[in-house]
Protein backbone atom coordinates (compact mmCIF):
# COMPACT_ATOMS: atom_id res chain seq x y z
CA UNK A 1 0.00 0.00 0.00
CA UNK A 2 2.96 2.30 -0.52
CA UNK A 3 1.52 4.10 -3.56
CA UNK A 4 -2.17 4.86 -4.00
CA UNK A 5 -3.65 6.26 -7.20
CA UNK A 6 -7.19 7.45 -7.69
CA UNK A 7 -9.72 9.99 -8.84
CA UNK A 8 -10.34 12.88 -6.46
CA UNK A 9 -13.30 14.56 -4.83
CA UNK A 10 -12.17 18.04 -3.79
CA UNK A 11 -13.72 19.40 -0.58
CA UNK A 12 -13.08 22.46 1.54
CA UNK A 13 -12.18 23.08 5.17
CA UNK A 14 -13.98 21.80 8.27
CA UNK A 15 -15.68 18.73 6.79
CA UNK A 16 -17.27 17.36 9.94
CA UNK A 17 -18.37 13.88 10.93
CA UNK A 18 -22.04 14.85 10.44
CA UNK A 19 -21.25 15.40 6.76
CA UNK A 20 -19.16 12.24 6.56
CA UNK A 21 -21.81 10.10 8.26
CA UNK A 22 -25.04 11.84 9.31
CA UNK A 23 -26.38 11.11 12.78
CA UNK A 24 -29.48 9.33 11.44
CA UNK A 25 -27.22 6.68 9.87
CA UNK A 26 -25.74 5.75 13.25
CA UNK A 27 -28.72 3.44 13.86
CA UNK A 28 -28.06 1.48 10.65
CA UNK A 29 -26.39 -1.94 10.74
CA UNK A 30 -22.61 -1.75 10.66
CA UNK A 31 -22.33 -3.43 7.25
CA UNK A 32 -24.64 -0.78 5.74
CA UNK A 33 -22.64 2.31 6.77
CA UNK A 34 -20.99 2.70 3.36
CA UNK A 35 -24.41 3.51 1.87
CA UNK A 36 -24.47 6.71 3.94
CA UNK A 37 -20.90 7.96 3.40
CA UNK A 38 -20.81 11.72 2.76
CA UNK A 39 -24.64 11.81 2.70
CA UNK A 40 -24.51 14.93 4.86
CA UNK A 41 -22.44 16.88 2.32
CA UNK A 42 -24.96 18.83 0.24
CA UNK A 43 -24.50 18.78 -3.52
CA UNK A 44 -21.63 16.28 -3.50
CA UNK A 45 -23.63 13.27 -4.80
CA UNK A 46 -20.80 11.12 -3.44
CA UNK A 47 -22.65 7.81 -3.28
CA UNK A 48 -23.69 7.93 -6.93
CA UNK A 49 -20.19 8.90 -8.07
CA UNK A 50 -17.70 7.13 -5.81
CA UNK A 51 -15.68 4.29 -7.32
CA UNK A 52 -13.33 1.90 -5.52
CA UNK A 53 -10.01 3.59 -4.82
CA UNK A 54 -11.26 7.17 -5.15
CA UNK A 55 -9.60 9.81 -2.98
CA UNK A 56 -11.04 12.70 -1.00
CA UNK A 57 -8.80 15.77 -1.02
CA UNK A 58 -9.81 18.41 1.51
CA UNK A 59 -8.63 21.46 3.38
CA UNK A 60 -8.05 21.94 7.08
CA UNK A 61 -9.73 20.11 9.97
CA UNK A 62 -11.18 17.13 8.09
CA UNK A 63 -13.23 14.92 10.39
CA UNK A 64 -13.95 17.55 13.03
CA UNK A 65 -17.06 17.28 15.18
CA UNK A 66 -18.14 14.23 17.13
CA UNK A 67 -15.64 11.43 17.57
CA UNK A 68 -17.73 8.69 15.98
CA UNK A 69 -15.56 5.84 14.76
CA UNK A 70 -18.25 4.98 12.23
CA UNK A 71 -17.36 8.01 10.06
CA UNK A 72 -14.09 6.62 8.66
CA UNK A 73 -15.67 3.15 8.53
CA UNK A 74 -18.43 4.52 6.25
CA UNK A 75 -15.81 6.03 3.91
CA UNK A 76 -13.84 2.79 3.76
CA UNK A 77 -16.98 0.71 3.21
CA UNK A 78 -18.02 3.03 0.37
CA UNK A 79 -14.78 2.11 -1.38
CA UNK A 80 -12.74 5.23 -0.68
CA UNK A 81 -9.02 4.49 -0.90
CA UNK A 82 -7.51 7.51 0.82
CA UNK A 83 -8.21 10.90 2.37
CA UNK A 84 -5.65 13.66 1.78
CA UNK A 85 -6.22 16.85 3.76
CA UNK A 86 -4.32 19.91 4.91
CA UNK A 87 -5.15 18.75 8.43
CA UNK A 88 -7.27 16.26 10.33
CA UNK A 89 -9.16 16.27 13.59
CA UNK A 90 -6.92 14.17 15.82
CA UNK A 91 -9.55 11.59 16.76
CA UNK A 92 -10.73 11.16 13.16
CA UNK A 93 -7.16 10.58 11.97
CA UNK A 94 -6.51 8.00 14.68
CA UNK A 95 -9.83 6.23 14.06
CA UNK A 96 -9.12 6.10 10.31
CA UNK A 97 -5.70 4.52 10.79
CA UNK A 98 -7.09 2.10 13.37
CA UNK A 99 -9.68 0.78 10.88
CA UNK A 100 -7.20 0.72 7.98
CA UNK A 101 -8.29 3.81 6.03
CA UNK A 102 -5.19 5.69 4.85
CA UNK A 103 -5.10 9.39 5.69
CA UNK A 104 -2.34 11.67 4.49
CA UNK A 105 -1.54 15.27 5.39
CA UNK A 106 -0.89 17.59 2.43
CA UNK A 107 -2.34 20.95 1.45
CA UNK A 108 -3.17 20.32 -2.22
CA UNK A 109 -6.93 20.95 -2.48
CA UNK A 110 -6.32 24.34 -4.08
CA UNK A 111 -4.44 22.90 -7.05
CA UNK A 112 -6.90 20.13 -7.95
CA UNK A 113 -10.38 19.83 -9.38
CA UNK A 114 -12.95 17.06 -9.04
CA UNK A 115 -12.07 14.11 -11.22
CA UNK A 116 -8.31 14.72 -11.37
CA UNK A 117 -6.18 11.61 -10.96
CA UNK A 118 -3.45 11.77 -8.32
CA UNK A 119 -0.81 9.35 -7.12
CA UNK A 120 0.31 9.43 -3.51
CA UNK A 121 3.56 7.75 -2.46
CA UNK A 122 3.10 7.54 1.30
CA UNK A 123 6.60 6.14 1.90
CA UNK A 124 8.56 8.68 -0.13
CA UNK A 125 6.24 11.59 0.62
CA UNK A 126 5.43 12.56 -2.96
CA UNK A 127 2.05 13.46 -4.47
CA UNK A 128 1.83 13.57 -8.25
CA UNK A 129 -1.10 15.39 -9.86
CA UNK A 130 -1.94 16.52 -13.42
CA UNK A 131 0.03 19.77 -13.23
CA UNK A 132 3.04 18.55 -11.27
CA UNK A 133 3.98 17.13 -7.93
CA UNK A 134 4.49 18.21 -4.35
CA UNK A 135 6.59 16.87 -1.48
CA UNK A 136 4.82 15.94 1.73
CA UNK A 137 5.79 14.22 4.95
CA UNK A 138 5.98 10.43 4.56
CA UNK A 139 3.87 8.28 6.86
CA UNK A 140 5.72 6.73 9.80
CA UNK A 141 6.74 3.09 9.69
CA UNK A 142 4.29 2.37 12.53
CA UNK A 143 1.33 3.88 10.64
CA UNK A 144 2.32 2.15 7.39
CA UNK A 145 2.53 -1.19 9.20
CA UNK A 146 -0.92 -0.71 10.75
CA UNK A 147 -2.38 0.19 7.34
CA UNK A 148 -0.67 -2.80 5.69
CA UNK A 149 -2.46 -5.09 8.15
CA UNK A 150 -5.79 -3.41 7.40
CA UNK A 151 -6.06 -1.71 10.77
CA UNK A 152 -5.00 -1.97 14.40
CA UNK A 153 -7.01 -5.03 15.40
CA UNK A 154 -5.78 -7.19 12.50
CA UNK A 155 -2.23 -6.02 13.22
CA UNK A 156 -2.40 -6.90 16.92
CA UNK A 157 -4.00 -10.27 16.15
CA UNK A 158 -1.26 -11.08 13.65
CA UNK A 159 1.53 -9.97 15.96
CA UNK A 160 0.09 -12.06 18.81
CA UNK A 161 -0.54 -15.04 16.53
CA UNK A 162 -4.29 -14.95 17.13
CA UNK A 163 -6.57 -16.03 14.28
Amino acid sequence: MEVLKGRVFVLGDDVDTDQILPGYAMAEPFEQLGKYAMAGAPGLDFLNRVQPGDIIVAGRNFGCGSSREQAPIALKMAGLGLVVAAGFARIFRRNAINIGLPVYVADIAGVLKDGDIIEVDMVKGVIRYPEGQVAAKPLSDNVLKTLDYGGLIPRVRAELGIS
